[in-house]
């Protein structure tokens, strides 16, 4: 293609030098288009070769604008943009405007001549024409060679660019699809999180083992595909949507127990820190996918003490659990506790019905005022559902006892439970007990019996194995620390107050406490409410008469 003004034919200039000064350019036109920002680059190049250079929408819109050395009169690139519409629909694929006093515009369709004349497809399934190239007034004459190879070669770059685009949209997209999969999965929602991941691939197995992988935020990516890779594909890898640092992993576990699934993790571990500087992983025991968000918990624990340790990576060392011990008769009781939510029919559609209100209260006190990342809603929003979780289920969820008595609920529940096998109940309201471990009859009424579910023999073993590893080394600073916290609603300068020490001595001697019990306390989800549940039951046994009084326990 040759415009008016063809370079090769200016007077005074050999054709071999003019050839030269050619490849030249198109030389660094196509270095730059291997460099960031090539489309911005390649235009900066042609804008310090004229008064502006500049791209044009097929419907005159200007779309960037390049000044170059001369001061530029932006009714010229006007006059240019109202011509592209006419040249376009006329099939033109170069023009030259302007002359005789005025100044020159050189117009040239990107890709022109290719196929589909330079339409491409979005992921919509629409089609965008590519826009044109405008020069003004190039100071030395440009060959109309050289133009329409700058032209392919901003083309080219306008693509590549608007690709990147696209595979980010459909990075992002996939992203949000697999926290939508993690985030049913979390409430119990099996079925629909498997019909997402069946589409979305790797399908999800009926056993997983749930890992926490704790990195730099830059080195997710490449974590997340040592996990991937080590897997062969079977991996569900999903970036934490409330810590920046974590990622989520639903790794297949076998179908039965036994020590070669834990030689997989424990490899699994190896593997990650080994390759990824600075990673620290947890990993929970298998659990089935209705139980992920149990499983999650456990991985969080587990990397608390991963965190410390000279592995870098550690396994949820599995103690009895409460669904176990309690049976029915909690189940009964949680039916009984959360009945005012799972009954709740809300007024208007759009409204949280009693699922999603659970699905808030599990998230809120997994992860405090961070889950309205989690649940991807508005912090209002999460404001208003915990005052309607509130008047529902007469408990504040501000204090350390309420949301203990809640977390207990959900645990013993699981997604046992649906809106037509619960009970009727009304909504109790009222504050919180008094004391961290207030046994008053108001906090008995409103926790529906909570002390005669505890006070059995076996809750009373297992809550003595919760808090024996707090007094290894024969001294009860562990305990009494963790007690005081507990007391303060787990604020680091009242705990310190109490104690009569600084918040960096108390905040040292919970990291210790993490460390023995091998359970994450600072950070949520946080052991804080199974400890308390634990302190709640010896008080309860011991007014009970099966254990001798709390207080004495453990003995110096």
């Amino acid at each position: 293609m040759r415009t008016e003004q063809d370079g090769s034919r200016t007077p005074g200039r050999q054709p071999s030098r003019v050839r030269f000064e050619h490849a030249e350019a198109v030389v660094a036109m196509t270095r730059l288009a291997a460099g960031p920002d090539p489309v911005r680059a390649v235009l900066d190049t042609l804008a310090r070769r004229s008064t502006a250079a500049a791209l044009i929408g097929v419907d005159g819109t200007l779309l960037a604008v390049h000044p170059g050395r001369d001061p530029l009169d932006r009714a010229v690139l006007g006059a240019a943009a109202r011509a592209v519409p006419e040249l376009h629909g006329r099939g033109t694929p170069a023009a030259v405007r302007g002359g005789s006093g005025a100044p020159t515009v050189h117009l040239v369709a990107l890709g022109a001549g290719e196929r589909n004349d330079g339409a491409d497809c979005d992921p919509d399934g629409g089609t965008e024409p590519a826009p044109w190239l405008a020069v003004v007034d190039p100071v030395d004459p440009l060959p109309g060679d050289l133009l329409a190879d700058a032209a392919r070669v901003l083309g080219l770059c306008w693509r590549l660019e608007r690709s990147e685009r696209a595979r980010r949209r459909v990075a992002a997209g996939d992203v949000r699809s697999r926290e939508a999969v993690l985030h049913l999965l979390m409430v119990g929602d099996v079925a629909p999180a498997r019909r997402i991941a069946a589409a979305l691939r790797p399908h999800l197995p009926n056993l997983v083992r749930v890992c926490v992988v704790e990195c730099a935020p830059r080195r997710r990516g490449e974590a997340a595909g040592q996990v991937t890779r080590a897997l062969g594909g079977r991996a569900w890898v999903v970036p934490c949507p409330v810590r920046s640092r974590h990622l989520i992993a639903l790794v297949p576990a076998p179908d039965r127990a036994g020590p070669r699934g834990a030689g997989d993790a424990d490899a699994l571990g190896r593997l990650v820190t080994g390759r990824v500087p600075g990673t620290r992983i947890g990993v929970s025991e298998p659990v089935p996918l209705r139980r992920t968000a149990a499983g999650y918990e456990q991985a969080f624990h587990a990397l608390a003490v991963a965190r410390n340790g000279p592995d870098g990576h550690c396994r949820f060392d599995r103690a009895t659990e409460l669904r176990a011990l309690l049976g029915a008769a909690g189940q009964d009781w949680a039916r009984t506790l959360l009945a005012p939510c799972l009954s709740y029919r809300p007024a208007r559609r759009i409204d949280p019905d009693g699922q999603e209100l659970l699905a808030t209260l599990g998230s809120w006190l997994a992860f405090d005022g961070a889950a309205h990342r989690h649940l991807r809603i508005h912090r209002n929003t999460l404001a208003a559902r915990l005052a309607l979780l509130r008047d529902r289920l007469g408990l504040d969820l501000s204090r350390i006892s309420d949301q203990s008595v809640a977390w207990l609920a959900l645990h013993l529940l699981g997604s046992a439970a649906t809106p037509e096998d619960v009970p009727e109940a009304p909504p109790v309201v009222g504050g919180g007990a008094d004391g961290a471990f207030g046994q008053g009859a108001a906090a008995g009424s409103r926790w529906m019996g909570l002390d005669r579910l505890l006070a059995t023999p076996a809750l009373c073993l297992w809550a003595r194995g919760q808090l024996a590893p707090l007094e290894a080394g024969g001294t009860p600073v562990g305990l009494v620390t963790v007690r005081a916290w507990l007391r303060a609603e787990a604020r680091l300068p009242d705990t310190a107050a109490a104690l009569g020490v600084s918040v960096s001595a108390v905040r040292k001697r919970l990291g210790r406490a993490e460390q023995a019990l091998g359970r994450s306390l600072l950070r949520g989800p946080s052991a804080r409410h199974a400890l308390w549940l634990a302190l709640r039951t010896l008080d309860a046994t011991a007014d009970a008469g099966l254990v001798d009084d709390p207080a004495g326990w453990p003995p110096a």
